[in-house]
């Protein structure tokens, strides 16, 4: 054969492939038998279909350009399409739909949930801000816009008003009890006051003598916020020996003496040396009370008289 002139040759001789094609099969082109991984022809063989047709599982008359009453072998039982399995990718119905997303063909961020989410954060953090604020201006009692000035409190019509001032009870404040000099005291005739003796405490270092004498008194009145029981003490100079006298409270006297004891053991005789200092119980009202100091029968009085005062009972 030569080139411009195929004579007699068939088409199917001019192209190798043309029993691909409906026109090449009509004319009676066939697949090569064997190699390139065809099986060899056979009574059998497999029916090479054109391109773009294909049917399954059935006969079927062939196409266009085939011979009347011409059959379509049966598909290889050995081989079949993939789409044609079962959950294959073949046919319309069997067909995978892609997962509702984002259009990427996977499942994109839950993006409402982690909205929620952060606005959820948001708001505890807030009440919680807020929370606290409000309990610091609970507990400070300085906080507020309206807060008055040290030592100032609102007044009802909004400005600002004295603080109310309250009397402190007698419990509360440490009330200062009575308390004097010998010296200022009422006494009888025969006692004078003397500053001789070294060591008196009263004002000046004046105390008073000649107390040694029956009948010789020294008064005191003063007034009292709060009636009860109190003692009272009296400061005096002994020469070194015991002394003592009766003791009279609001008229009535008491059942014991007032002992001016040398309770420190001064030297006898030394005046400068014997001062200190005795104690009695005493009832006292509210209001003036009088007490008196005097020398009666049977009383050793030689003592020198500096100074009075009040303590409470528990002392």
């Amino acid at each position: 054969m030569t080139a411009g002139n195929n004579g007699a040759s068939t088409p199917e001789d001019d192209d190798p492939f043309g029993y691909l094609y409906a026109d090449g099969q009509a004319a009676g082109a066939t697949p090569p038998g064997g190699g390139y991984g065809y099986p060899a022809r056979s009574s059998s063989f497999q029916q090479v279909r054109t391109v773009g047709e294909r049917q399954y599982g059935q006969q079927a008359q062939q196409g266009a350009g085939a011979g009347a009453g011409a059959q379509v072998p049966q598909q290889n039982a050995h081989y079949a399409a993939p789409e044609t399995l079962p959950g294959g990718q073949g046919g319309q119905g069997s067909r995978r739909q892609p997962p509702p997303g984002d259009g990427r063909g996977g499942r994109g961020p839950n993006t409402k949930g982690l909205l929620i989410g952060a606005i959820a954060v948001v708001a505890a953090v807030v009440v919680g801000i807020g929370a606290a604020m409000l309990s610091n201006s609970d507990d400070d009692p300085n906080s507020g816009s309206d807060q008055a000035g040290s030592g100032q409190t609102a007044g009802a019509d909004g400005g600002q008003g004295e603080e109310p001032k309250t009397e402190p009870s007698e419990d509360a404040e440490k009330v200062e009890l009575p308390k004097e000099d010998a010296k200022a005291l009422t006494f009888t005739s025969g006692l004078a006051p003397a500053e001789d003796v070294p060591g008196a405490e009263a004002d000046g270092g004046v105390y008073v003598t000649g107390f040694n004498t029956v009948g010789a008194k020294v008064t005191w009145t003063f007034p009292m916020k709060k009636a009860g029981e109190y003692k009272l003490r009296v400061r005096y100079g002994i020469p070194g020996e015991d002394a003592d006298a009766t003791l009279v409270v609001n008229g009535k006297p008491n059942t014991q003496p007032l002992g001016m004891k040398n309770f420190i053991g001064s030297p006898k005789g030394d005046w400068e040396k014997g001062w200190q200092s005795t104690w009695a119980p005493v009832t006292l009202t509210k209001g003036s009370n009088v007490v008196e100091i005097a020398c009666a029968e049977g009383n050793k009085c030689n003592a020198n008289l500096d100074r009075v005062w009040l303590e409470p009972a528990g002392s």
